[in-house]
């Protein structure tokens, strides 16, 4: 029950006494949590870490990367041994000592398919990172400053565009060197225009947005606006594109070595003993088996890597 009592002008409630209070105290620190704001890329990873097929692949891809990069972990032999070959074991058949048998000189496949992992894997990392790299500095280059420099920038791409990856590969290797750094330039020179057009056309479709914009009003210089506004806003279908396109540079190095200009020996790949096993598959099919498995199988993981970034990047599929 309240009194109400007027004093000149004033009007004052008071509470009488034994009556409720009217506010809790406040428990704890009184301080809320932070909402956390929805944008693209948290959005993005929510769905990614939900996604079974991205997650299988993300591991197959992982373990591929520690392959290539310590296999004697899971090899004690090395193919580089001058004793690691012996001509008596000569296209025997998988064992309990030797799981994946031996090839036509004799040199165990289990080792040479661990080693050859290293080649493969790095002619599709580095291929992939120059790509992304040329062609989407050159994409964003030429769409953020359109007009005559877009102009020369993409007939210039298109020239290098026109040219077929495995074609103008075969052509070009044919006079230099086999190894993985060569064929991984190779390929590069001959793939960032895929990359090229595509972070032109993100440019192009962001650079007029209302947070450009509003970014420009407020006096924000044409760099700031290009790395902090453009660029994380335009990237997202590069990365994509970028993931999908590793298997495939590592499907054209193994392409290249099958036909004899890519990775040379006393250097190991896939393609490379794909290769050489062509000649006794029909009688030895376990030399031809494994290696065209490890391939496989390492293609595989990136396109379900990339398949899985690009739903979970595209709003439309949500």
């Amino acid at each position: 029950m309240r009194d109400t009592t007027t004093v000149g002008d004033e009007l004052t409630d008071t509470q009488t006494t034994g009556a409720p209070a009217t506010s809790a105290p406040v428990k704890g620190n009184g301080k809320k949590k932070k909402d956390r704001e929805a944008s693209l890329w948290s959005d993005a990873i929510r769905d990614l870490r939900r996604n079974p097929i991205f997650l299988i692949g993300t591991v197959l891809v992982l373990a591929m990367l520690v392959l290539s990069a310590v296999p004697q972990w899971f090899t004690d032999g090395s193919p580089f041994d001058a004793t690691a070959c012996t001509l008596q074991n000569s296209l025997k058949t998988p064992s309990t000592d030797h799981w994946f048998g031996f090839d036509i000189q004799g040199c165990d496949v289990y080792t040479r398919t661990v080693w050859a992992a290293r080649n493969s894997v790095i002619v599709g990392v580095v291929t992939t990172t120059l790509v992304i790299i040329v062609g989407g500095g050159l994409g964003l280059l030429a769409g953020w400053l359109g007009g005559i420099a877009d102009s020369v920038l993409s007939r210039f791409a298109e020239i290098f565009f026109a040219l077929p990856l495995l074609l103008g590969g075969m052509l070009i290797m044919s006079a230099l060197p086999g190894n993985a750094w060569t064929v991984s330039i190779v390929l590069a020179t001959l793939g960032w225009p895929q990359i090229f057009r595509i972070m032109r056309s993100s440019v192009l479709q962001n650079k007029n947005n209302d947070y450009v914009m509003a970014a420009r009003a407020l006096g924000a210089g044409a760099w700031r606006i290009t790395i902090r506004h453009i660029l994380p806003n335009a990237v997202a279908p590069v990365i994509v594109v970028g993931a999908i396109s590793l298997g495939v540079y590592i499907s054209a190095e193994a392409a290249l070595s099958y036909l004899g200009i890519g990775v040379q020996p006393p250097e190991i790949s896939w393609g490379l003993m794909v290769s050489d096993a062509s000649v006794r598959w029909l009688q030895a099919p376990h030399v031809l088996l494994f290696p065209a498995g490890a391939l496989s199988i390492t293609v595989l993981a990136f396109i379900m890597v990339g398949d899985a970034v690009r739903d979970a990047l595209d709003p439309k599929l949500r």
